[in-house]
């Protein structure tokens, strides 16, 4: 079992399509590459972070005036959006790729 894994590691790390998709993915290590990281992934919960009280009792008033179901429906889940808070995940995710940047060749 072991070696059938070493195998298909060895295959991956020299597969140039895989390399091409990876390449593709990663944000370049540019100026706008890490801006666009911190936009991405920083700023939504820095803003959720600050004005959640007020986000919540926006989505709040919608989803009880809202004269449709379905927008009333998005405006609840919205609302219990902000009120979790800080999306940890997201954070981590934007750790990991300002790593990734950080660690890449330019």
């Amino acid at each position: 079992m072991k070696q059938k894994l070493q195998k298909i590691q060895e295959r991956m790390v020299h597969d140039p399509k895989l390399k091409k998709a990876v390449d593709s993915i990663r944000p370049k290590r540019t100026l706008w590459g890490v801006v666009g990281i911190i936009l991405f992934f920083f700023v939504p919960e820095l803003i959720t972070y600050i004005w959640q009280p007020e986000l919540t009792a926006w989505a709040h008033t919608h989803s009880i005036t809202e004269p449709l179901a379905m927008q009333r429906m998005l405006y609840a889940q919205l609302e219990k959006m902000f009120a979790d808070g800080v999306s940890w995940l997201n954070i981590g995710i934007g750790v990991v790729f300002l790593f990734w940047v950080w660690r890449s060749k330019a």
